[in-house]
């Protein structure tokens, strides 16, 4: 497991004085702030947050050493990371990305089904992203105690029960 979960993104500028826009990945996205300081993945950055007022899709917030318009733009796409001892543990049915990717995915019968490669949300539900092993594409598969009954942490193993025909 990392050291470090990655808590937020910056996507772009918000004004001309040094703000940024700042999209929160915590269960309550203003904690967000209460997580810094925050780190660049590689760890070569670190910012205080201070967030000034809620936009549509996050926030806008200052960071320190961000200064102008400029500066903010060119931390478009970063992400931000949290040390994982400074954020709440979690609840036995909840998970942080970070702990999912990687994983491998067999189905009921022990059978692999693939790795993890991404957890992805477009505003319904979690969907795992799963590279399949001699397949060219990956697979999306339903994030939902029904698809998948079974996360063994420790084990590094997820048990899904794919619905039919999705990996055909």
């Amino acid at each position: 497991m990392s050291d470090t979960i990655c808590v937020g993104t910056i996507s772009g500028a918000f004004g001309v004085h040094g703000e940024v826009r700042l999209k929160s990945f915590t269960a309550d996205p203003e904690a967000i702030a209460d997580y810094a300081p925050l780190t660049t993945e590689d760890g070569s950055r670190s910012f205080d947050v201070q967030i000034t007022r809620p936009l549509k899709g996050g926030f806008a917030a200052r960071l320190s050493g961000v200064r102008s318009k400029e500066d903010a733009d060119a931390l478009n796409g970063t992400q931000l990371f949290a040390p994982r001892d400074r954020l709440p543990s979690l609840p036995d049915d909840e998970y942080y990305h970070a702990d999912l990717i990687g994983l491998t995915v067999v189905d009921p019968g022990g059978v692999e089904i693939g790795t993890v490669k991404a957890v992805l949300n477009h505003g319904a539900a979690d969907l795992l992203e799963l590279i399949v092993p001699g397949a060219s594409r990956t697979v999306l598969l339903p994030f939902t105690l029904a698809a998948v009954p079974t996360i063994d942490l420790a084990a590094g193993r997820i048990v899904a029960d794919p619905p039919e025909g999705l990996l055909e």
